[in-house]
């Protein structure tokens, strides 16, 4: 018995050894491997690959990260706290979100000086520090680095040699600054739908239109028209709501803002009622915006606005993504709208935002799920 016991400890001091080796040799690459210096580009989307490339898994020993979506940490010294730094990177992340009517920021921020960043701080999932030093920076210069303390996480570091290029440095690029943090976000959201989606929208899309796509599991309300699904979470409030429909592709003049506009509101007008006859759903114009991305390989055309239900006080925001079916010739567009009112909506488009990137056309069924390439506005490591 006494020889059995020796050598069950000598058995566990071997692994604890061997599972320390391991843990160490991870953080050295990590502190290596993931830095990369940010550049200003133009918004640009990763191309999707075949679905036998290797994930990406969470290290060992690696904490969770820790936070709310669309939350950021700012870190600095105290001098930045005072000369108008923090201030000024604080009103850039929280400035107000596209496509929502009330004022709602881009980002939860919380700000923490150098000294009092340890501990559960380190494990939040956005982190932005500031390093202003005349001696050691000649330019200004964004630094990100990834799952460096959690996974997953970004740590973005901001480098200026004085507090006036820094300011500069940071209106200019404030653009850039929230939409990396919010493509982040929604590549999270993305992976989060992966595990937990609504099954059934998802069988109904493939039988319908031969296509993919998650949606939250809360969407359990639906409804089927021709060449049209709608899913909702059919609540009084914090309503989230999911539709799909296609129509033949003629030309590119199909991707006007006209266009757009008028067969949004033939189709949607048609199959959603408002709470009356004679009601329907319409676009507050002229809030809409338009953007381009592109998804896939493909192009995609990306509308935020607001919606309304005519002759009836009630609306809020959406989110739309049309593409072009090449396999079939036809546009299929997948949207996403909120009921929430005089309450936030932020995160709530924003779920249903990356939902509508998880859409996969039949061509692309055999493609790794879409997420924006965080490294395609990067250049290479120092």
């Amino acid at each position: 018995m006494r020889n059995f016991l020796f050598n069950v400890c000598i058995w566990l001091m071997a692994a604890m050894t061997m599972a320390a080796c391991a843990g160490n040799s991870a953080d050295n690459s990590a502190g290596k491997d993931t830095e990369k210096t940010v550049k200003v580009k133009t918004k640009s989307a990763k191309k999707s690959v075949r679905k036998n490339k290797r994930k990406k898994k969470k290290p060992i020993l690696t904490p969770t990260s820790a936070g709310a979506p669309f939350e950021v940490l700012i870190v600095a010294d105290s001098k930045e706290f005072q000369n108008g730094c923090v201030d000024s990177l604080y009103n850039v992340l929280t400035d107000d979100v596209d496509g929502i009517a009330q004022s709602e920021p881009s980002f939860r921020v919380t700000k923490v000086t150098t000294g009092n960043f340890a501990n559960m701080f380190r494990l939040h999932r956005n982190i932005v520090t500031i390093n202003v030093d005349d001696k050691t920076y000649t330019q200004c210069k964004f630094k990100v680095s990834k799952n460096v303390y959690a996974f997953p996480q970004i740590v973005m570091n901001i480098q200026a040699p004085d507090v006036k290029q820094f300011m500069k440095f940071i209106d200019d690029n404030q653009d850039l600054l929230r939409d990396y943090f919010t493509r982040a976000e929604l590549n999270r959201e993305v992976d989060a739908l992966e595990k937990s989606h609504n099954v059934y929208v998802s069988q109904k899309v493939k039988e319908m239109f031969g296509s993919e796509i998650w949606v939250p599991v809360e969407l359990t309300k639906t409804k089927v028209g021709r060449n049209f699904l709608w899913a909702s979470t059919n609540r009084a409030e914090k309503d989230m709501n999911f539709v799909i429909y296609s129509y033949p592709y003629r030309d590119p003049k199909t991707f006007t803002e006209k266009y757009f506009i008028r067969k949004r509101d033939s189709v949607l007008g048609a199959n959603i009622p408002g709470p009356r006859e004679g009601q329907h759903m319409m676009t507050s114009q002229p809030f809409a915006l338009f953007s381009e991305e592109t998804v896939h390989g493909s192009y995609a055309q990306i509308v935020r606005g607001l919606w309304n239900v005519s002759n009836y006080d009630m609306g809020g925001p959406f989110v739309s993504m049309a593409r072009v079916d090449e396999m079939n010739q036809r546009v299929v567009v997948v949207e996403g709208f909120v009921y929430n009112p005089n309450k936030p909506k932020r995160d709530l488009i924003r779920r249903l935002e990356a939902a509508l990137y998880t859409l996969r056309l039949p061509e692309e069924l055999e493609m790794e799920k879409y997420h924006f390439n965080l490294d395609e506005i990067t250049i290479s490591p120092e």
